[in-house]
């Protein structure tokens, strides 16, 4: 028998692909009045392959709260339990194509994420998912994610920061997409994303993901669509419940944090 809390989540899934769905038909619609205007303006317009945005990792894909989950405290009611953001402007930057692969897919890399709410250290899966890991490597060498802004935590059924997006609308990216990777990864049971997985945001179809991920805080189920491609570390994971402690900013469940996540510097190294 299925019981309240599974139907809950039940919908909640079902909500958030058909989000996605609405997602991917209204950024075609766009693409093509862009291209419209264009012509008429006589401005040839790059289109940028990256509406990275992802259900998850979007900015709506919520949906199914368990009876003991409690909604987010209003803007009113929150504290910003995070610093000032460094100096410096985020970097506008796109590149036409994905990077040639070059990492090391036999050795260890890490990727730190110094945030204005504190270090978020992430071991990365470079054999697991070298795209992925190499693009991360190829853009936090480039200053891409310096300064940007998390712009969305879910605190409802699915529990995750999202970041990686320089625009901090849900809907920028590098220029380029990279393929999804490691879909079958031994950690993701039962359409679960433990707690200190980070993961790809994407559009909802295949191999859209850019430069926008999430970095889950608890476990939360979805379907195995989004590229695994790290672990949080402890310490990491600390910043991350501090950071959903405080809040979204609609009360709801999702939307932008409370907490003012800006990453200072991303980097990512070879050990």
């Amino acid at each position: 028998m299925v019981t309240q809390e599974q139907r809950k989540r039940q919908l909640a899934r079902e909500k958030f692909l058909r989000q996605q769905q609405r997602r991917t038909s209204a950024r075609r619609k766009a693409r093509v009045r862009n291209s419209v205007i264009a012509s008429v303006l006589g401005v040839i317009i790059i289109g940028s392959l990256a509406l990275y945005t992802t259900g998850v990792l979007k900015d709506d894909d919520k949906a199914n709260a368990s009876a003991e989950t409690t909604p987010s405290p209003t803007p009113s009611a929150a504290k910003d339990p995070c610093e000032k953001a460094a100096a410096g402007s985020v970097k506008t930057q796109t590149w036409k194509k994905e990077p040639a692969v070059t990492i090391d897919k036999s050795a260890q890399y890490t990727m730190t994420l110094a945030t204005t709410c504190g270090d978020i250290g992430i071991a990365l899966k470079a054999k697991a998912a070298p795209h992925t890991v190499n693009s991360f490597s190829f853009l936090a060498g480039k200053g891409y994610f310096d300064h940007t802004k998390c712009h969305r935590l879910t605190t409802n059924g699915i529990y995750v920061l999202q970041c990686g997006d320089p625009t901090g609308s849900g809907s920028g990216g590098p220029g380029y997409t990279i393929p999804d990777e490691n879909l079958k990864d031994a950690g993701l049971k039962n359409n679960t994303y433990p707690a200190g997985t980070i993961a790809m945001a994407n559009t909802g179809q295949a191999h859209t993901g850019g430069s926008q991920f999430f970095l889950v805080y608890q476990d939360s189920q979805l379907p195995p669509s989004y590229t695994p491609f790290g672990t949080v570390s402890a310490d990491g994971m600390k910043v991350l419940k501090k950071i959903a402690a405080a809040g979204e900013n609609t009360g709801a469940g999702d939307g932008a944090p409370n907490a003012t996540v800006v990453i200072n510097k991303a980097t990512v190294t070879k050990s």
